[in-house]
């Protein structure tokens, strides 16, 4: 069999045990996707009249605000799924699993890489979940095309793999699993100082720079862009950068990290 092969082979395996565990603990990755839809109902129902009215004018209404709100929240989902990575990895490394897995014939990256694919696929999960309930709360995308939803999927999941191999760096560099929680909080903050919630223009002066210059508001605006027709410029090549650039150093963070001889 080839190291190719064996590769493969060994990844599933870890994917597996990392679905199964995944399974058989639901309570960290409910509480995490309960955040974001907490979030959009209470946007929508409590806030939605005001925040519409903001937006769009006193001819604004409620669906006007859900339209706006939800691929923002899609973002946000992506981020809170990851902060559970981050805990997932920095409980194999605190408990001596990823030892045994070191004296073990298996392939050495299979460990860290069946982390983050079952992450992006719970993530892509999250996002549906999400993406039903706007639906079911009214949220449409009525104009987008077939070729702009695919777009619009395809950059959810690339996102979703750059933010899971950060968060992979930040469970191997926790020491324990609380620590990786805290360290990983920046994966939710930074959605609520974007453009989830209100425009950019809204914002005071000094503080649009903040909100603009971070991987999520590009992000946030391209699959507002593919969905609602709005206008995505430059930010639709700032979020492909903003992910490979962050892919990249999460894996070579996360590789180097996991590669160290144990103390």
């Amino acid at each position: 069999m080839s190291s190719l092969s064996l590769a493969v082979r060994d990844t599933s395996t870890m994917l597996r045990r990392n679905l199964l565990h995944a399974r058989r603990y639901p309570s960290m990755t409910l509480n995490l996707l309960l955040t974001p839809i907490m979030l959009l109902l209470l946007f929508v129902y409590i806030f939605g009249d005001t925040m519409s009215a903001g937006i769009g004018g006193s001819g604004a209404d409620r669906a006007d605000y859900i339209a706006f709100l939800v691929p923002g929240l899609l973002l946000m989902t992506i981020g809170s799924t990851t902060i559970g990575t981050a805990v997932s990895v920095s409980t194999d490394m605190t408990e001596g699993i990823i030892a045994r897995f070191r004296t073990m014939a298996i392939h050495r990256g299979a460990v860290i890489t069946g982390h983050v694919i079952g992450s992006v696929l719970q993530s892509i999960i999250s996002v549906t979940i999400v993406g039903a309930v706007a639906v079911a709360i009214g949220f449409r995308s009525t104009d987008a095309t077939v070729v702009e939803w695919v777009l619009a999927f395809g950059l959810l999941s690339l996102f979703a793999l750059a933010l899971t191999w950060i968060a992979v760096g930040m469970g191997l560099v926790s020491p324990n699993a609380e620590a990786a929680s805290n360290t990983a909080m920046p994966l939710i903050f930074l959605p609520l100082i974007s453009s989830t919630f209100v425009p950019l223009d809204a914002m005071p002066g000094w503080f649009q720079p903040i909100a603009e210059y971070q991987p999520f508001t590009p992000a946030i605006e391209t699959v507002r862009g593919l969905l609602l027709g709005t206008e995505i410029g430059n930010n639709g090549w700032l979020a492909i950068a903003w992910c490979l650039g962050l892919a990249a150093l999460g894996y070579f963070w996360s590789k180097s990290v996991f590669n160290r001889d144990p103390k």
